[in-house]
């Protein structure tokens, strides 16, 4: 079966995504000679630099900066997509197992038109245009009845599983919840079941008043490490009021978290040498939307160690460094 199909295992309950078209992705890390394609403004070789448009096989939104002709955001198909639309969701038998068609959509968000650029270098302005996009593609993504969740994620590096240097993030809509997502869901399920409270907005409370682990905030977010990181400089970016949906952001939210997520990858970028890292904004579930115990929030987890036999065997991780300390050190 050689196209993008889903399927579960049975053992875990765990939906795989089988893609075999993502194995003919560029790498661009470096250009020949050794030089590092992150050192140029613009690169030959680069589907995302201006005036290679006819690589890019269509724009479905494009944001201009300072209301001029000119974008700054761009967003596309992925060109090697995990999940297709032109598929469907039905079910079907394999033996004792059980798969589907890859239905899905997959987008990639161009953040800048220059090669080179960086979120922890670039303007709140940029940034915030950066936020706008998601909420755009968020929004209409979330219109298709099929779209169970919507993920928007950023790699950054090639430990992050990054395949191209110029700046980017991608979005996914999968016609599945993955069982990780179902269990957390579950578990604040349970915690307002017995307090009848969000288990987030009380973390959030406790951290605020601890202070120990918090790295900033402003008038809507709060970026802190959390109690149990599982990685070094592990870093959550948290809407004060509660929301269950990245989706009913406000405005002036928008700017507020632009803000935090430039300043947190800012402090990341200058004191722990601009590490490769992956983001997630990890927010609710079809038909979770407006639930009371679902609050969205940023996760970033820089890639400084890798796991080992113990963490793949036993599930738990091991960190090298204590929250307090690197909460700490970026703090200050």
């Amino acid at each position: 079966m050689e196209t993008n199909h889903i399927r579960l295992n049975k053992i875990t309950r765990e939906w795989v995504i089988y893609a075999p078209a993502r194995g003919k992705r560029p790498l661009d890390f470096k250009k020949e000679g050794g030089l590092e394609e992150s050192s140029i403004n613009q690169a030959s070789n680069c589907p995302f630099c201006p005036g290679k448009e006819e690589m890019l096989g269509g724009i479905l939104l494009e944001l201009p900066k300072d209301n001029k002709d000119n974008w700054q955001t761009r967003v596309i198909n992925n060109k090697f997509p995990a999940l297709s639309p032109h598929e469907n969701t039905i079910r079907s038998e394999s033996g004792i197992y059980l798969t589907m068609p890859g239905y899905g959509k997959h987008e990639v968000v161009i953040e800048s038109p220059k090669h080179n650029a960086d979120i922890a270098t670039m303007s709140q302005e940029e940034v915030e245009l950066i936020i706008e996009t998601y909420y755009q593609r968020y929004i209409n993504l979330m219109e298709d009845n099929e779209s169970m969740m919507v993920i928007i994620f950023r790699n950054h590096g090639k430990r992050a599983g990054a395949s191209l240097v110029h700046p980017h993030s991608q979005i996914i809509a999968t016609p599945i919840v993955p069982q990780h997502r179902r269990w957390q869901e579950e578990e604040a399920q349970r915690y307002f079941d017995d307090w009848g409270k969000c288990i987030f907005c009380d973390v959030l409370e406790f951290e605020l008043k601890e202070k120990t682990r918090i790295i900033a905030e402003n008038k809507s977010f709060v970026a802190f490490i959390p109690f149990a990181a599982e990685v070094p400089y592990e870093t959550w970016i948290m809407p004060k009021d509660h929301q269950a949906d990245f989706g009913s952001i406000s405005d002036p939210q928008k700017s507020d978290f632009a803000a935090m997520l430039k300043h947190v990858l800012g402090k990341m970028y200058d004191k722990l040498n601009d590490p490769d890292y992956n983001y997630v904004i990890n927010t609710a579930a079809r038909y979770k939307a407006e639930e009371p115990q679902v609050h969205w929030y940023c996760q970033i987890k820089p890639r400084l160690t890798t796991p080992a036999g113990f963490e793949i065997g036993s599930g738990i991780s091991i960190n090298p460094s204590l929250p307090e300390d690197n909460a700490e050190f970026l703090r200050n």
